[in-house]
């Protein structure tokens, strides 16, 4: 590059110095003519390009001076203009100008050289562009990496803020840079952490979760590893698709919610889910926070039992005391049809329509053992929220006790059916 620049005389030197306001001006006048994009910018970013035209003009010039010198292009080039512009303009986008120059001066190789040194001005100019195209690649590269660094750090205070509840000014507007101002159908989703960088563990999620075309934003917090859902109709189909991100262990999704600033309810859902999840070790994997209802409730989960007695206990209180009756005392005797209905003296096909009332009145089969273990809990917990009653295990809580007929009394079937 030196031996190159060395071939210019004094006189194509000068000549190249009092071109260099003419050269910029033709530089911009053929990127107006031919450049959409630069016509499209601002003002205030069409004179930092502008800037940036002249800076490499004039650092060429400082170049054919002294040729055995490290040009320090970035500083001199691209130091002219703050690195916002790099939100502005491309890397492509900077190419062009950088073409833009060069045909520029190409064009007026036979004006600007002195006889014979018009290929050297040429070959100095295309090795200069190329070192500025390498400049360019430079500044790019880096305003990614300290972007990304940046973002990063927003989404780990972000994350964090959801899971602490913490829906304020500063985490909307961290939310807003992140681009999740207006995101919405929000699930939160909590495994364990796999081995290996973090860091890679957490990208990984990403690509993953964008492959799917849902938002995400994740981040390790010591041995868990949580992932913020956006966009999502199927938050439990998704999180079977990602389930690969997360270490062997249970993967509980929380409910999904509106946006992300109400993802503080489906974040302690899905926490306490993963916290309880081990007490029910055939648990599908992900598994819904709201199937685990009974395991968080033995943790110590408050949201969880208010949510068994609303659900569950009240609606069942609420329908009358023959289907509580039927709901208890089926439970209680193992889940027999025959045996349930010797004791409410009642036909077996009575206690099979009750059980199918139960099941629309409250969402669960008491049939299927599991569904039948989350209306016992219910029962329980709903009883300890009552105020006391008396010592009899029939009857809708707040109601008299429906006392059993005596056997000698043989009542007929419409009284059997009443009771």
């Amino acid at each position: 590059m030196a031996t190159k620049g060395s071939r210019m005389s004094a006189a194509t030197r000068r000549r190249v110095e009092r071109s260099a306001g003419a050269l910029s001006t033709g530089a911009i006048k053929r990127m107006e003519a031919n450049l959409d994009w630069y016509r499209a910018l601002s003002a205030e970013d069409r004179s930092w390009v502008g800037l940036v035209a002249q800076a490499g003009i004039a650092a060429f010039i400082a170049w054919c001076r002294d040729p055995s010198a490290q040009p320090h292009i970035t500083a001199d080039v691209f130091g002219t203009a703050p690195r916002e512009l790099t939100r502005s303009i491309s890397l492509g986008q900077t190419l062009d100008l950088v073409r833009a120059v060069v045909d520029v001066v190409e064009d007026d190789v036979a004006d600007l050289a002195a006889p014979g040194e018009e290929q050297a001005l040429r070959e100095a100019v295309l090795r200069y562009s190329r070192e500025i195209a390498f400049a360019a690649a430079q500044v790019y590269a880096e305003a990614a990496e300290a972007r990304g660094a940046w973002d990063a750090r927003l989404e780990s205070l972000v994350v964090d803020a959801v899971l602490r509840g913490e829906a304020d000014d500063s985490m909307q507007s961290r939310a807003a840079a992140l681009g999740w101002g207006s995101v919405s159908h929000v699930a939160v989703v909590a495994g364990a952490t796999p081995s290996g960088d973090t860091a890679g563990v957490v990208d990984g999620l990403r690509r993953a979760a964008r492959r799917l075309g849902v938002e995400c934003l994740a981040a390790v917090q010591g041995r868990r590893l949580v992932a913020i859902l956006g966009g999502v109709e199927d938050p439990l189909a998704v999180a079977r698709a990602l389930g690969g991100h997360f270490a062997d262990g249970p993967i509980v999704v929380g409910p999904s919610v509106p946006h992300l600033f109400a993802a503080g309810r489906s974040a302690r859902a899905a926490l306490s889910g993963l916290g309880a999840a081990r007490a029910w070790p055939e648990a599908p994997r992900p598994v819904l926070a709201d199937d685990l209802l009974p395991e968080r409730v033995l943790a110590g989960d408050a949201p969880a039992r208010r949510m068994l007695v609303d659900q569950v206990y009240r609606p069942l209180a609420a329908s009358g005391a023959a289907l509580f009756e039927t709901a208890a005392v089926y439970l209680e005797g193992g889940g027999g049809l025959e045996a349930t209905a010797r004791v409410l003296f009642v036909h077996p096909n009575t206690v099979r329509y009750r059980l199918g009332r139960i099941a629309t009145v409250t969402g669960y089969d008491l049939a299927q053992p599991r569904e039948a273990h989350v209306v016992r809990m219910a029962l329980a917990v709903g009883r300890l929220a009552e105020p006391a009653q008396r010592p009899w295990r029939r009857g809708v809580p707040g109601q008299e006790p429906v006392m059993p007929p005596s056997p000698d009394s043989n009542p007929t079937g419409t009284e059997l059916e009443a009771l």
